[in-house]
């Protein structure tokens, strides 16, 4: 780690994660789209106690297709439920699908990538051969096939985005394996006799919780927006679960005279989308190696 030694000595012997901090915070950007983030995760914990009704119940048919007021902020769908509602619980499904998917991804990328990373050779050809074969299918065709064949739902969707996610793991623990199986601690415990096994298990893969971090985060808008295609095309979660890419499909019929139905879904899958990105760029970041103790 370098360190600046014109900086006082308080400042040189920080912790590396203060420093990480610090370049994270600066990052207006980033700070923005964790809040935002923050906020949406509480908005989907708390989705029954700040929303109105039921997201399937049809409360208000005599109201129905009736624009955003000061009763419903985001007006009534076509079968009289209220779009509020049923956006704060798409936020739920949508929420739910991402980080359960980049779980799975970090399950599988962690060990394929310390395995490539570590151990070099034929074993690092294979895995690399396995992404390059992932990399070039479209995730979205491959979606359709196997939601077609098994009837989408929640199971499927994770199952799909879990398999098209762990790549990018994969890659960002393979660069850091690669990067630290040389270093004197690695080379002290094998001389310690330390099996390869022990060593990517207690040094290596403990020295790699950064682009884990990273991959995990950046795992979830892949999920989220593949979940939102396969709903928009009728093949994701069923109904009546609400669903961003469902309401988006639904509110198309209806855009030219009742907007409301499509640009608030929509609205809501952008925003989350783009501030989880940002969040995961700025971790990256902040948690980039090359920049510690800067």
């Amino acid at each position: 780690m370098s360190v600046d030694l014109t900086q006082p000595p308080a400042y040189r012997h920080r912790n590396p994660l203060w420093f990480a901090w610090r370049r994270f915070t600066s990052n207006k950007a980033a700070m923005a789209g964790g809040i935002v983030l923050a906020i949406l995760i509480l908005m989907a914990i708390l989705a029954p106690l700040i929303t109105p009704a039921s997201p399937e119940a049809q409360s208000f048919l005599t109201e129905a297709l009736a624009f955003p007021s000061a009763e419903h902020w985001f007006g009534v769908d076509n079968l009289g439920r209220d779009f509020y509602t049923r956006i704060v619980y798409g936020a739920r499904v949508s929420l739910t699908i991402g980080f359960t998917a980049a779980i799975f991804s970090v399950l599988i990328g962690i060990p394929l990538g310390a395995l490539a990373g570590f151990f070099g050779g034929k074993t690092d050809w294979i895995i690399m051969r396995v992404i390059e074969l992932f990399s070039v299918v479209p995730p979205l065709l491959a979606a359709m096939l196997l939601s077609a064949l098994t009837r989408g739902g929640y199971f499927t969707i994770v199952l799909i985005a879990a398999l098209f996610g762990w790549v990018q793991v994969c890659l960002l623990v393979r660069a850091q394996i690669k990067a630290f199986r040389e270093k004197e601690f690695v080379r002290a415990a094998q001389a310690l006799g330390a099996s390869p096994w022990y060593i990517i298990r207690r040094h290596l893969i403990p020295n790699s919780v950064s682009p884990i971090i990273v991959g995990f985060v950046l795992a979830i808008p892949l999920a989220m927006m593949l979940e939102a295609s396969l709903s928009f095309l009728g093949i994701g979660v069923p109904p009546p679960t609400a669903t961003w890419g469902q309401m988006i499909s639904e509110g198309i019929d209806f855009m030219f005279f009742y907007w409301h139905l499509a640009v608030f879904p929509t609205l809501a899958l952008a925003i989350t989308v783009l501030a989880t990105s940002l969040f995961g760029d700025g971790l990256r970041d902040a948690l980039d190696p090359t920049l510690k103790g800067r």
